[in-house]
């Protein structure tokens, strides 16, 4: 077994970069196999553009004549590029895509006239299985219709010779099955609840559109090398293995010079990225040997999370070509970081504002400091549901790790800004004085462009950071799908936005002027959102301490944390805004809370399987080696050979030791595997799988990584640390 370790090593210290195809400049190329605006225009005619275009900036429904003069140019211009195939592309709640594709061919009855097809049937909606899809009892095996139904406002794509069409995923009885329809409607909340507050500063807005910039993370491993760890093919991560010496400690990864073969990996996936209008800028080495960051320009958030999933697949793609493995698991390696998925959101509205940045004048930065502040009292009324949305098996590695965002929300906003909400928390209740209105306009609101400029250090300790002109949601895993935290988020602002509408009204209804009335309920929201605000060093026990007393959560786990998805607030909020019914809500629990016990339950199998097939055998091998040499002492050198064989007398009985402790962990945790999977109710076998069996993989993972250091070097099956993070 040992072999294939030796012949991973020898196939990748021999591989030389990959070429790459040079293609024409970013800007030439960029978007050339999307059907966008310029596309549209060229293939569609007047009518079959301008429905298409109120669908996107209007939300208007596309009538199903006007649909197949969509259909008949998204055809032609597919065709015209070597597309054989169509496929409705969404994404399920597996957290990955899915597709079937069909062929552009069709025939008579008997055989003859053969025809490239496609409707506007085909292009308007499909029927995937939707029982064979993660659904939360929505669906029965018997019962296993759905529909995926084209969303227009993501254009469709070509890859490879399919022409890939965006849509969502509804069961027959119309609950959402995605990702993608909640996020939909949570963007729709939260631009008309924007909107309604921006016309406070601006009669001319008209729509407000969320963004997204996502920071994607990952680690790059020869693909001979993963193939040859058993736990790496089949969870995402290496569940046993000792840490090399060299990790990350002399910080001289980061930034620094990016590897010929990786470089040409990243040129190739910029080249797919740059032709499906991916706008990726930025790539460079992260923290960790072998991690390895990308990000891209930002994009209204649906589109942006469309992107990130395709994103995600393109890379093992490319990856495969440059015979590399990408890994997104938050945690594939002990002992080094982790990888996340840094969200960086904002609002815009069409008249060319971000309002989370502040502006030259005092009406603008008025503006500035109502959506801030609102954005601050969302987070401090729904921290719990927004920790939530970001919990998984792979993230629970990852939060709390000191590397990462703790379990516990908090916000940083930095000193000075907090400087100014403690100014505008000494507004006067009731009408202001003109000395009043005026310090305030000039003096407190006034500087805001000033203070900005530079005002802090950033905070790497902090889940959910105002960053100069956005908040970047810092504590989202690598592997997630963004729509997840993205429609909590978007949800909660929505909600808060509404709220501080109502209250505003209702005090200029009794006489204050708008602006009064606004600064009068900023005010009371920085009074009550004290507590959710944090400056100092995330990772620090007193920081927990500190938490605690500010009645914030700290849900270090995934069961206990995805349960406040289901609380009668949570529910509430979804229901109200129309994004999800309490069906959908629970639908979705119960789905995640599945995830979580498989995850474990394979991890558990896998280390099981490794520890007791490949690192047992291995250490009984070389224990006999050490047997046999102690029985040639003892036959040369008679009664002395005790002495001269005490070392390997130690090591032989110190490798029982371990193996005693592998096999007696591991049959321990067999037994709560079994008591576990006997519970038939979903939240006892998650908590069960959490609390009595994930312990164990520590457990055994001690021994196994002993015996790694123990083992001849020579006989280890497995591809050690320092040889997955540092050959290349």
């Amino acid at each position: 077994m040992a072999t294939i370790r030796f012949r991973a090593l020898a196939e990748t210290a021999n591989r030389k970069p990959a070429a790459v195809e040079k293609l024409d400049r970013k800007s030439q190329i960029f978007g050339t196999n999307v059907f966008n605006d310029k596309t549209m225009r060229q293939f569609l005619t007047p009518d079959a553009y301008k429905a298409v275009q109120n669908a996107v900036q209007h939300g208007t429904k596309i009538d199903r004549n006007i649909a197949e003069y969509v259909a008949m140019g998204m055809k032609e211009w597919a065709l015209s590029k070597g597309v054989t195939h169509y496929t409705h592309w969404f994404q399920p709640l597996t957290g990955t895509t899915a597709e079937k594709h069909d062929a552009f061919f069709e025939t008579s009855f008997d055989g003859s006239d053969p025809v490239e097809k496609f409707g506007g049937s085909q292009l308007v909606q499909q029927e995937p299985d939707a029982s064979s899809f993660p659904n939360g009892g929505i669906r029965n095996t018997f019962e296993a219709r759905g529909y995926t139904a084209w969303d227009p406002t993501s254009p469709a794509f070509i890859y490879g010779t399919t022409l890939c069409i965006p849509t969502v995923f509804v069961s027959y009885t119309g609950e959402a099955l995605d990702y993608k329809t909640p996020l939909l409607r949570a963007l729709h909340s939260v631009d008309e609840a924007a909107t309604a507050v921006a016309k406070y500063f601006d009669k001319n807005v008209k729509k407000v559109t969320p963004t997204l910039g996502w920071e994607q993370e990952y680690f790059l491993v020869d693909k001979a090398l993963a193939n040859a760890r058993p736990d790496i093919s089949l969870t995402g991560r290496t569940l046993l293995g000792h840490t090399s010496a060299k990790g990350q400690q002399l910080e001289d990864h980061y930034f620094g010079s990016i590897p010929s073969r990786v470089l040409n990996y990243m040129r190739d996936l910029e080249n797919e990225c740059m032709l499906l209008g991916i706008p990726v800028k930025t790539r460079h080495n992260e923290v960790a040997p072998n991690q390895f960051e990308l990000a891209p320009i930002f994009e209204e958030t649906n589109l942006a999370v469309d992107h990130n999933s395709l994103l995600m697949d393109v890379m093992q793609k490319v990856a495969e070509r440059h015979d590399f493995k990408v890994l997104l698991h938050e945690k594939p390696f002990k002992g080094v970081n982790g990888s996340g998925k840094h969200n960086n959101w904002s609002m815009a509205t069409d008249t060319g504002v971000n309002l989370l940045s502040p502006g030259k004048t005092p009406m603008s930065n008025l503006q500035f400091l109502t959506f801030f502040i609102n954005t601050i009292k969302a987070v401090y009324s729904y921290e719990e549901l927004l920790r939530a949305s970001i919990a998984s098996a792979s993230n629970d590695h990852r939060l709390g790790a000191n590397e990462a965002p703790p379990a516990i929300i908090s916000i940083f906003i930095g000193q000075q800004l907090s400087a100014v909400l403690d100014e505008l928390e000494g507004v006067s209740n009731g009408k202001l004085s003109p000395e009043e209105k005026t310090d305030l306009k000039l003096n407190v609101v006034g500087k805001l462009p000033d203070v900005l400029l530079d005002n802090t250090d950033r905070n790497r300790t902090s889940p959910f950071a105002f960053t100069g002109n956005k908040f970047e949601f810092r504590a989202v895993g690598s592997t997630a799908n963004c729509a997840n935290p993205m429609t909590t988020l978007n949800a909660i602002v929505a909600k808060q936005l509404m709220d501080f509408k109502v209250e505003v009204d209702a005090l200029i209804g009794k006489g204050l002027k708008k602006d009064e009335a606004i600064f009068n309920v900023l005010r009371e929201y920085i009074k009550q959102t004290k507590n959710i605000l944090f400056e100092g060093d995330g990772y620090s026990d007193a920081w927990e301490k500190e938490a605690k007393k500010r009645g914030l959560s700290n849900y270090k786990t995934t069961p206990e944390a995805l349960k406040a998805k289901v609380s009668k607030k949570a529910i509430q909020l979804f229901e109200e805004l129309g994004i999800m019914n309490h069906v959908e809500v629970e639908a979705r629990y119960e789905i995640e809370v599945e995830e979580y016990v498989k995850r474990i339950q394979i991890e558990s199998r896998v280390l099981g399987d490794i520890a007791r097939n490949h690192v047992i055998p291995t250490a009984i091998k070389y224990q006999n080696t050490l047997i046999d040499n102690v029985k040639g002492l003892k036959e040369i050198f008679g009664k002395d050979f005790e002495k001269l064989a005490k070392e390997q007398m130690s090591l032989i009985k110190e490798i029982s030791e371990h193996i005693e402790g592998i096999n007696s962990k591991v049959e321990a945790m067999i037994e709560e595997r079994k008591k576990a999977n006997n519970s038939t109710n979903v939240e006892k076998m998650a908590e069960a799988y959490c609390n009595k069996v994930k312990p164990y993989f520590e457990e055994i993972r001690y021994h196994t990584d002993k015996l790694e250091l123990l083992v001849d070097d020579e006989m280890w099956t497995l591809v050690k640390y320092r040889e997955l993070l540092f050959v290349r």
